[in-house]
């Protein structure tokens, strides 16, 4: 099993996304990725906002377990520490062939919340748990969400 970690990362009611174009499609993810050997999720989704990002966050608390193709993603709400937006060195950047089609584009850019309902930003269970929440109606404890094959 794969275990994913990923950021909400939000400023002045605008989320951090990855927009993405792989495969003929187009959609925007939340940055993360997966949890190598020896680190903790907590650590994990702390280097991915750094690799994908440029920036250094804290975490500050899991809100779901979203369970795709019997993967789990952990998400976490996180807040910015320092780094400039958009200065990311993870090898999404320094693969060497970015030009795959099968590899896609990784494009870090902010996403009004009003808007996300509205964007193919996936998975859409956090984007309607985001909406539901922000700014301060969380839920106490993490929430388990079965991502709906489409």
């Amino acid at each position: 099993m794969r275990v994913r970690a990923a950021a909400l990362l939000i400023e002045d009611d605008k989320l951090a996304v990855m927009e993405r174009h792989r495969a003929g499609r187009h959609y925007f993810t939340f940055p993360g990725g997966g949890v190598d050997a020896g680190e903790t999720v907590e650590q994990a989704v702390v280097r991915e906002v750094e690799e994908e990002l440029g920036l250094r966050v804290a975490v500050e608390r899991k809100v779901a377990d979203v369970w795709f193709h019997g993967n789990r993603q952990e998400y976490f709400l996180v807040q910015r520490i320092s780094g400039e937006f958009g200065t990311g060195t993870g090898e999404e950047y320094t693969r060497a062939a970015p030009d795959d089609p099968n590899f896609g584009t990784y494009l870090p850019v902010w996403l009004s919340i009003l808007d996300a309902l509205n964007q193919p930003l996936l998975p859409i269970e956090m984007v309607l748990l985001l909406v539901k929440s922000h700014p301060d109606d969380w839920p106490e404890k993490p929430v388990i969400i079965f991502e709906q094959e489409r």
